[in-house]
């Protein structure tokens, strides 16, 4: 669906779209808009499918009880479904929230609403991504670019700094998509002339996609000796797709992104060298504050790093460590 349509369709949603077979609603115990005296607060997700979006959620809460504010958290069924997310988001302004907190999955079709928020009056800030738009107040995120830099580093040190490595992806539109992407190339390309990225392929962040995916790249390059994985859904369908084609732990090097339990699980195992944890708790957190303080007509910072964090076996219980894993 190309751009002009998304924006057809954004602009023209109701606040009947809210509701949506397959998708996460409410999310929270908060009361509909309107019937508290507590300010009200909308806050829609790229995805509802992943633990790392249960763990911003959970940040959220926590920060929405702690300053006494109402909240809704809600996403998409999964991280494709851009129309849905924009259709929640027209049903959140119409809903006259004191703030929206958006994560948006496509940075050009969210720039009407966006307009229509401003509009409206509603502030909006955002987590994890941002819209090509200048309204919003903050981003609460990882610096995903030196997160994917670090993975490089790591994935280097592991494979001897030589050899070939391919990576699954989990979007080229969304901007974490690419800032991982690219923070690992170019770490590749400045610091380790004897490696070679021969295959960069996307996934969708869904599981069963990127375990194919890299099936296909490991019959492709069978000098692969590296694989990165984006973000939680590619890494674990990396990780299943080698281990349904019967490789040994670390015959292939593998270094995910983000958490879960299935790549503790994973890491734990040998079937994953290690990964990039984000701090979700943290990024749920400084959304809810941001929001607050968007309401009470504080000056925001542009953007919010949250931090992020290499882990494999060998700091996993580190308390520092084990605060920022979601399970």
């Amino acid at each position: 669906m190309g751009f002009s349509k998304r924006a057809i369709i954004a602009a023209g949603a109701v606040a009947a779209a809210l509701v949506f077979t397959g998708c996460a609603s409410e999310a929270s115990d908060a009361p509909a808009a309107g019937t508290s005296d507590r300010p009200y607060i909308a806050l829609i997700s790229k995805g509802f499918q992943h633990e790392f979006w249960q763990a911003v959620k959970q940040g959220a809460e926590s920060k929405a009880k702690e300053l006494n504010v109402d909240i809704t958290f809600e996403g998409p069924a999964s991280e494709t479904e851009i129309d849905t997310q924009l259709q929640m988001l027209q049903a959140a302004i119409d809903k006259k929230p004191a703030a929206i907190g958006f994560a948006p999955l496509d940075p050009k079709a969210c720039v009407p609403l966006y307009d229509a928020a401003k509009a409206a009056g509603i502030p909006i800030v955002q987590f994890d991504a941002g819209c090509d738009s200048d309204y919003a107040l903050n981003t609460a995120k990882t610096d995903s670019l030196a997160a994917g830099a670090l993975a490089a580093d790591n994935m280097a040190e592991l494979i001897g700094k030589k050899g070939e490595v391919g990576i699954v992806g989990h979007t080229q539109i969304n901007s974490t998509g690419i800032e991982r992407r690219d923070g690992f190339v170019n770490q590749m390309k400045a610091e380790y002339p004897g490696i070679t990225i021969v295959d960069i392929q996307y996934g969708d962040g869904d599981h069963l996609k990127s375990a194919d995916i890299t099936k296909a790249m490991i019959a492709a390059h069978p000098n692969l000796v590296g694989l990165y994985g984006t973000n939680e859904g590619s890494a674990v369908g990396m990780v299943n797709a080698l281990s349904e084609l019967g490789l040994k732990p670390g015959q292939i090097t593998a270094v995910g992104f983000d958490s879960g339990q299935a790549q503790i699980d994973a890491i734990s195992n040998d079937l994953m060298a290690g990964a990039i944890t984000q701090n979700p708790i943290g990024i749920g957190e400084a959304l809810v504050q941001a929001a607050v303080d968007a309401i009470n007509g504080k000056t925001l910072e542009k953007t919010t790093d949250t931090g992020f964090f290499w882990y494999d076996k060998t700091n996993m219980d580190d308390p520092k460590i084990a605060q920022v894993l979601y399970k």
